[in-house]
């Protein structure tokens, strides 16, 4: 293994300390709770704010976010583990403004109990919650409730983080955000696995000719393992199944993101971009946003997701005044 370390146990934390000392400005930690990070944000009216959090590997999922602005605190966990429901519960009464929060996370097992659990201790304090859960990887399983939350819970920050700040109520915000997750599905392939600091080795090994279908972004085992060869064929095989998934009615257009899982160089993910959209033109369906880079990593695994948004007109507002006002790219 090779990597820019000191102990491996502190890997987590050295990292955090580094984003902490390199964005004063955007992030802060809340006293007593050194894994709850939250904005720095000038004094503002009451609103709705976002509280999202998971295992620290997968920047800038999660606390990027909370940097970018589109929430505003993050529970750091581990590396690929949950946070503890203490720190959910500290970043909530650290951010909460008396109009309710809005939790927003991925669909895995530790996270749902921890932040369920945070949501129930925020009751008993006299703060309003609910949660929405991105779970949009196609591939993870047939049923939308059991599938994993990959790339594409991206757009339900940027939703999120447009209507609260528009002034709307936490049921408005949850229901357009939990909307735009469920018209988002996304697909993923890899080349290679992460390596975990503490392990030392890939968490799980691919022959110099293979590539996984729908790989999970902590190396979750994928559909199947075939040949590598030509990627127009294998956006193919992504998009043929993500178009199978979408809404009947796309008249509004989709938002595509091509995510990269760490170490895939940009210009790959342009040529997947190249292909999708060369698709989705043919099926006749307008691409009115097209975001290109990383937004959900594992640290250096090799791979990549493609993820469509089918819009309507109130996704597509949402997501395109986050698009334009904050960091996105």
């Amino acid at each position: 293994m090779r990597k820019f370390l000191n102990d491996p146990a502190d890997f987590a934390d050295e990292a955090l300390e580094g984003v902490l000392l390199a964005h004063p400005d955007r992030l802060r930690r809340v006293v007593g709770s050194p894994r709850a990070i939250v904005g720095v944000d000038a004094l503002e009216s009451p609103r709705v704010v976002v509280a999202t959090g998971g295992g620290s590997g997968h920047l800038p999922l999660f606390l990027g976010y909370v940097a970018q602005g589109l929430a505003d605190g993050c529970a750091v966990g581990n590396m690929f583990a949950s946070p503890g429901a203490d720190v959910v519960l500290a970043v909530t009464e650290a951010i909460d403004r008396g109009q309710g929060v809005l939790y927003l996370y991925g669909n895995y097992g530790g996270d749902r109990i921890n932040f369920d659990m945070a949501a129930e201790l925020a009751e008993e304090a006299g703060i309003t919650v609910v949660s929405v859960r991105g779970a949009d990887d196609v591939l993870s399983a047939e049923s939308p409730d059991r599938r994993r939350g990959i790339a594409g819970i991206f757009f339900g920050y940027a939703v999120a983080a447009s209507a609260a700040r528009s002034g709307a109520t936490l049921e408005k915000v949850a229901e357009v955000t939990a909307r735009a997750l469920d018209r988002t599905v996304s697909a993923g392939v890899a080349l290679s696995g992460p390596v975990l600091p503490t392990v030392g080795t890939p968490n799980f090994e691919l022959a110099e000719d293979e590539i996984e279908i729908g790989t999970g972004i902590h190396g979750e085992p994928g559909r199947r393992r075939i040949k590598l060869y030509g990627i127009d064929a294998i956006v193919d095989e992504l998009m043929e199944t993500l178009l199978n998934e979408l809404p009947e009615q796309v008249e509004h257009g989709v938002a595509v993101l091509v995510n990269g899982l760490g170490s895939t160089p940009p210009e790959e993910l342009y040529i997947i971009y190249r292909r999708a959209h060369q698709l989705l033109s043919g099926a006749g369906i307008a691409v009115r946003h097209a975001l290109v880079g990383e937004y959900a990593t594992s640290l250096e695994m090799a791979g990549a997701s493609i993820s469509l948004l089918a819009l309507d007109e109130d996704i597509d507002r949402h997501l395109a005044t986050s698009i334009h006002a904050r960091l996105v790219k």
